[in-house]
């Protein structure tokens, strides 16, 4: 047994995308920080889909990114891809999507891991948390030796416990056969933390050269590329872009599976762990979505420098013969040779309503969580949330209150509270319909929204600071020049007007005016406005969106403020829910469970009604009066 003892602040249990974001963070924040993982070769790993972002994963990406964290920089090195998705919707659920090649993913973000100061990369697995008075001062790892620290962050993604399975073969391995981490779960319990089983998968990965093209839809990148982080130059990423490739299954796709469900683990019992509703594996679909004829799949490199290419909509746990079978009656995968079966994944982790919104635990002081440790699913889910983690688990050691995010501010609000607050009995998976806000969360002005916040902390440095401010002042002034400009009903205009399908004026309008038009822009109007500043396109953007949509921003505005006077109604940690008259029975078991610490959080929870948040806020105005005159 090792008798090494070592002294840091923060350790940082797994170096997936949760575990990248939290030992940057802390680091950067100046605390000395060491951050295990079982293999330097799953630093950053995607085990699954070989991409970044999609429909409100883009939004969290950019507001990582905006808060000063590393996915949007590291993407925007190492894409192969990039498209902007529901370009033709309203800018509210407009979000970027990136295939990357994950090869040099993993690779850049580690350069970035390594060199920076503060931070220590250490090959090991840690088995024990060491808990004193309910304080966490250390882990053991499983060489025996001791790293005493201020806080420790959890990270450990789809390790713990891991077993893959497809068919009757199942290895006690992590994702892509890397080792498992088989220890720490009954440590974890020991103290008292309550744990769940879930459950992941992947589809199979086909060799290029034995796939015909010819029988699939092309599915190429935008042709002007928007990247991910506010700090890169949009200049210094135009390139030529690889193709994606959409095919479908059919009905022999379907009667393969159908005919051997009985063979799926998924089917039989011999997985236990939950899976995600939103992804599921293409024998869950061909079942669950029976009266559909086809699904979508598409096909998507892993990289440049490799012939892997992902089969994206057919994850599977079905057994290889059957797995050969399955692709190959899918119109151009005929030939297709496997190169890695696809498989299933069961691991350990939390129940997350133990956390705090600053995603410590509420029972050990010191000990941070964040990732599919969690209960979620997704690589920018667990970047935003060990991004948060990070930063908390720094200011606690500095003696600082906690940064929180509530549901207004940001998608990573809404994710961190419904984690928090909700019973997930799947893996939690972030949508656009999920935010009541996004309108004014969209993933173009998360840097508006955060940025300030990020230079607060001390994750944003000056220059970029100034940058945002002299960006904010832009907009304000064109948005104040447009708001007074006007113009005359003159022929070029009327025909100008004309010409895009818009009603000729009969008397002068202002340029806003026009550019609420439905068929109008601030980009289009250029044209009649001579006297237009040049401003760059993300200012430009701002002022047409504000602009364009002020009158529905206005209205999400005044629903903010409502939700904030909730939100600002705390609850006292010395509340004794059994001394609140009226409270329903329910209402008392799920209000010490999740001992919330606002009205608004309050209202969240299941089982909460609105008669109970009446009586409660009655209760809390009561106490107030009687501490004022004691």
């Amino acid at each position: 047994m090792s008798k090494v003892e070592e002294y840091t602040d923060v350790v940082v249990v797994g170096a997936g995308h949760a575990g990248c974001e939290a030992a940057l963070a802390c680091a950067r924040l100046g605390m000395n920080t060491v951050m295990f993982t079982v293999s330097v070769d799953s630093i950053a790993l995607m085990p699954c889909n070989p991409n970044i972002g999609g429909s409100s994963k883009g939004h969290l990406v950019r507001e990582v990114d905006a808060l000063g964290g590393e996915m949007g920089k590291n993407i925007d090195k190492t894409f192969i891809q990039s498209k902007m998705l529901n370009s033709s919707k309203g800018p509210a659920v407009h979000s970027l999507r990136a295939q990357a090649d994950k090869s040099d993913y993993s690779r850049s973000m580690r350069h970035v891991l390594e060199q920076t100061d503060h931070l220590q990369i250490k090959q090991m697995e840690v088995t024990e948390l060491i808990v004193e008075n309910r304080i966490l001062t250390g882990v053991r790892t499983y060489s025996g030796a001791v790293y005493h620290c201020k806080a420790a962050i959890l990270c450990t993604g789809t390790y713990l416990k891991a077993r893959c399975i497809y068919g009757d073969v199942s290895m006690h391995t992590g994702p892509n056969g890397l080792q498992a981490a088989n220890y720490l779960t009954d440590s974890l319990v020991k103290n008292g933390v309550k744990m769940y089983r879930f459950k992941t998968g992947t589809p199979a990965r086909i060799a290029k050269k034995s796939i015909d093209f010819s029988k699939m839809e092309e599915q190429k990148g935008d042709e002007t590329i928007v990247p991910f982080s506010f700090t890169t130059d949009p200049d210094s990423i135009q390139k030529e872009q690889v193709s994606c490739w959409l095919t479908y299954t059919n009905e022999q796709t379907h009667e393969i599976i159908r005919e051997n469900l009985d063979r799926s683990p998924l089917f039989s019992g011999a997985i236990e762990g939950t899976g995600p509703r939103y992804c599921p594996s293409i024998e869950d679909k061909v079942v669950r979505f029976s009266d559909k004829p086809r699904h979508q799949v598409f096909i998507e490199p892993e990289g440049i420098h490799t012939d892997e290419m992902y089969i994206d909509g057919m994850s599977s746990s079905l057994p290889e013969d059957v797995q050969i079978r399955m692709y190959r009656s899918v119109p151009g995968l005929e030939n297709a040779q496997i190169v890695q079966n696809a498989y299933a994944i069961e691991y350990d982790c939390i129940d997350a309503r133990q956390l705090k919104l600053s995603l410590e635990f509420k029972t050990i002081s010191g000990l941070f969580s964040a990732g599919q440790f969690n209960g979620s699913s997704g690589y920018e889910e667990a970047a935003a949330q060990g991004l948060i983690a990070g930063i908390n688990a720094a200011r606690k050691i500095q003696g600082k209150e906690p940064f929180l995010l509530d549901r207004s501010e940001a998608y990573i609000g809404v994710l961190i509270d419904d984690l928090v607050t909700k019973e997930n009995l799947e893996p939690y998976r972030m949508m656009t319909s999920r935010a009541e806000y996004r309108l004014l969360l969209r993933q173009d002005n998360a840097d508006i929204r955060l940025t300030k916040k990020g230079h607060e902390i001390g994750l944003i440095d000056d220059c970029r600071y100034q940058k945002l401010l002299r960006k904010e002042r832009e907009i304000e002034q064109e948005i104040a020049r447009v708001e007074k400009t006007y113009i005359g009903p003159r022929k070029e205009v009327q025909d100008f007007l004309e010409s895009h399908g818009s009603i000729g004026l009969r008397s002068s309008a202002t340029i806003a005016e026009l550019i609420r038009r439905p068929e109008l822009s601030y980009e289009s109007l250029a044209e009649i406005d001579p006297g237009r500043p040049a401003l760059s396109k993300e200012v430009t953007d701002q002022v047409n969106i504000l602009i364009k949509y002020d009158g529905y921003l206005q209205r999400q505005m005044r629903q903010v403020g409502q939700f904030r006077k909730l939100e600002r109604r705390e609850i006292p940690e010395s509340i004794d829910y059994d001394d609140v008259p009226s409270l329903r029975i329910e209402a008392r078991q799920k209000l010490k469970l999740y001992q919330p610490s606002s009205i608004g959080q309050a209202s969240r929870i299941a089982g909460v009604s609105p008669a109970d948040i009446s009586v409660l806020l009655v209760y809390l105005e009561k106490e107030r009066q009687r501490k004022k005159h004691e």
